[in-house]
């Protein structure tokens, strides 16, 4: 008997910034998967190469390469992970960018599970508008745990490089991606 592929979690940044400490999530979050959820395999998409949106550069249905590379990766993933800062209240714009390049036809984020979580200065809106946006995608996040983290409240949470070092946030990072894998084996139609 194979063994079973494990599931494939793309990880989208909105911050395009080095050490970013939502990038640094990712990176938390993909250690966690390594040692203790074996069977998710995060893959960080860096999404800086993505043009601006733009409708002229759509030529008989298809999309400048780094668009369409990006689309794969989407349509490939069973589920995505969300790091999102909070920019003016709501979503960056290089995210908002790339949910919008996928969601052109066909709409690659349709029926896949998602998570969201911020590094910044705890506020939920950045959450609450991407979670509208999944409405119209058919994108579904999970409800619970809900993430949110004050980077800048002590004790220090990251490290110089932007990497998570607080030990209470990892295994909240860890309980959350547990969640994620749940709801897209639900999702997916698939005993635990």
């Amino acid at each position: 008997m194979a063994a079973a592929q494990p599931m494939k979690v793309v990880a989208l940044c909105g911050s395009l910034r080095r050490a970013s400490y939502n990038r640094g999530l990712i990176r938390a979050a993909t250690e966690i998967c390594k040692e203790s959820i074996k069977d998710v395999q995060i893959e960080y998409v860096d999404i800086s190469p993505l043009p601006f949106l733009n409708t002229d550069l759509e030529v008989n249905g298809t999309y400048p390469p780094e668009v369409e590379g990006f689309r794969q990766k989407i349509r490939q993933a069973d589920s995505i992970f969300f790091a999102a800062p909070e920019n003016n209240y709501s979503v960056s714009a290089p995210l908002k960018n790339a949910i919008d390049w996928a969601s052109r036809p066909p709409n690659v984020w349709a029926d896949k599970a998602a998570a969201v979580v911020t590094a910044g200065g705890g506020s939920p809106r950045v959450q609450y508008h991407l979670r509208q946006i999944g409405v119209f995608l058919d994108l579904h996040f999970i409800n619970k745990p809900e993430f949110f983290l004050n980077a800048f409240q002590p004790p220090q949470k990251f490290d110089s490089d932007g990497n998570l070092i607080d030990a209470d946030s990892k295994e909240r990072l860890k309980q959350l991606l547990f969640s994620l894998r749940a709801f897209t084996l639900r999702l997916q139609g698939k005993a635990e």
